[in-house]
């Protein structure tokens, strides 16, 4: 029969209990079997020592007939106290008092010398009476001589009866004990029982492994923070998305390396929900439902998303629809000017037909050729043709600046330059219209940073967008790079508040910044360091970092 984890600990405990009581049970009878015999030997010396000094046993020993003064006296002493016998003798070892008179007279059937050579002696030997505790002094004449000894004994039935009087209390007290102890262990093995909430050891083995199982298997991340605010539990997902690390597993936010976004909500008090923060080169979708525990506070459970890759996946998408709509516009314009062509034809102006022809195709070349001349990135080209069809739409003016010069990029920087380029041209044009221009600028050139050890440098790839928009409040400046915040104020899109913190996210990566000016016009700049992978740059510090230093000079 296999025993619940209660039985087990009261039972065990109980064992150790007995066990531990029998123990103390056996040395309180041995120590006060040693007390109670010290006490008796102590006792018969003590009356030994005094019989010893009395001037009348001294006077006796010296008489004629020693038995005629001592035997009385000694006996009447001997009744008048609890011991078994006082024996006076003389330094011969001839009895001179005894409690049986057949034994005046006598010898002693012990040796005597060491208590006649001026020695106190106890211990136990057996005699006429039986085995008895004695105690042995020396008796001095007036000269200083040793003339005799006294002998006092005590039986030791007498002792041992003395000892078992101590039985019982010393029994009732060790059951006292015991019984105690087992309530005190029944009470325990309820307490543990209850805070397991009946719960036996296997079961409770398996629940923490499907636990574990669990949290570590799912995608998400999940942040377990208790009443104090202190991180107790974080899945594996959770520490590759906040870059947690096993020190920082029972700190509270304040005490990690993570942004003050994830700090506000990992110690927030009341619920969240998709909440959005920047941790790193991540976004990540929030959230926050508080726990109560037997009703009280019990912290509260954080779930994490990664939205950075459906957040890029959703630009990428955006930007499609850009093309899309660009391409339906030019569809409705070509169509037009087919109309009209047709038109020119159906009147007999052939040759004006021809020359607008000629006009348009001239036009459509010379627009191209602008893009393409300055910008050599096919896929960064075809974007800013799409952002100009969509300037033209919403009646904006859109003009990419004659100082602009790239050629072809390659690899994550150019999906990071798309990314870029395509959030701050949405940021634009969002905030202009009808009547309003937007300016572009793509320029890669070599610095020398300020923070550089000596003349060495390297490349960089700057983005500027220009606006006539009514621009930033400066008490907004500090917060549209956060994931989240939009100075719109419009719903109804997951995306809403996430480019300008894609952006700072993006520059950041390869060691770079992202700065906005506005006075009389709005000026978002980028700029990324061209490494061979994010986080190499060489100057203007890491991914991580808040900023790339300012170039000191352009090489032009």
């Amino acid at each position: 029969m296999r025993l619940s984890l209660t039985r087990y600990l009261f039972l065990l405990n109980t064992v150790l209990l007995a066990a531990a009581v029998a123990v103390v049970g056996v040395l309180w009878f041995i120590h006060h079997q040693r007390v109670v015999q010290e006490d008796g030997a102590e006792r018969a010396m003590t009356m030994a020592q005094s019989v010893a000094a009395m001037p009348a046993v001294q006077e006796g020993l010296a008489a004629e007939d020693p038995a005629e003064p001592l035997a009385p006296m000694a006996e009447a002493m001997r009744e008048a106290s609890d011991f078994e016998y006082i024996v006076v003798a003389d330094d011969q070892g001839i009895r001179h008092s005894h409690p049986v008179e057949s034994a005046i007279g006598e010898p002693t059937q012990t040796d005597p010398s060491p208590v006649l050579a001026g020695e106190l002696w106890t211990g136990e030997e057996r005699g006429p009476a039986g085995l008895t505790l004695r105690a042995r002094a020396p008796v001095s004449g007036e000269d200083g001589e040793i003339i005799g000894y006294v002998s006092v004994g005590i039986l030791t039935s007498d002792i041992d009866g003395v000892i078992a009087e101590a039985l019982p209390v010393i029994l009732g007290t060790l059951a006292t004990a015991l019984l105690l102890g087992g309530v005190g262990a029944y009470v325990i093995s309820r307490r543990i029982r209850s805070r397991t909430h009946g719960l036996e050891p296997q079961e409770i083995t398996e629940l923490l492994d499907s636990r574990e199982a669990l949290l570590y298997a799912i995608s998400e991340g999940v942040v377990a923070v208790d009443h104090a605010g202190r991180i107790v539990l974080a899945n594996a997902a959770a520490r590759e998305l906040l870059g947690l690390g096993e020190a920082d597993i029972g700190r509270r936010p304040e005490q990690t390396e993570l942004p003050a976004e994830a700090h506000r909500l990992l110690a927030g008090a009341g619920p969240a929900s998709d909440e959005l923060i920047a941790v790193g080169d991540r976004v990540l979708v929030c959230s926050r439902r508080p726990v109560r525990l037997r009703d009280a506070e019990g912290g509260a459970v954080i779930t994490l998303r990664d939205q950075t890759v459906l957040t890029q996946l959703t630009g990428e998408l955006d930007g499609a629809r850009t093309v899309t709509r660009g391409l339906r516009a030019q569809r409705h314009e070509f169509a037009n000017r087919i109309h009209t062509v047709a038109g020119m034809l159906e009147l007999g102006a052939v040759e004006r037909a021809r020359e607008y022809l000629n006009e348009l195709s001239a036009a459509t070349i010379r627009a191209n050729a602008e893009v393409s001349e300055r910008i050599g990135d096919v896929t960064l080209g075809a974007l800013i043709l799409a952002k100009s069809v969509q300037a033209s739409e919403q009646g904006t003016s859109f003009e990419v600046s004659p100082m602009s010069q790239l050629g072809e990029v390659e690899g994550r920087l150019r999906d990071d330059l798309l990314l870029i380029v395509g959030n701050l041209m949405d940021n634009a044009l969002e905030a202009t219209g009808d009547g309003h221009w937007v300016e572009l600028m793509v320029r890669r050139h070599g610095v020398i940073m300020q923070d550089a050890g000596d003349d060495d440098g390297g490349e960089l790839i700057e983005v500027r967008v220009t606006d006539s928009g009514p621009g930033v409040a400066p008490e907004e400046i500090e917060q549209i790079f956060a994931a989240g915040y939009s100075t719109k104020g419009l719903p109804g899109s997951d995306r809403r508040g996430l480019g300008l913190a894609l952006v700072r996210q993006a520059c950041r990566r390869w060691g770079g910044a992202v700065e906005v000016e506005t006075e009389e016009r709005t000026v978002f700049t980028a700029h990324i360091p061209v490494v061979d992978e994010p986080g190499s740059a060489r100057f203007g510090g890491s991914a991580g970092a808040e900023g790339s230093a300012a170039p000191e000079e352009v090489r032009r």
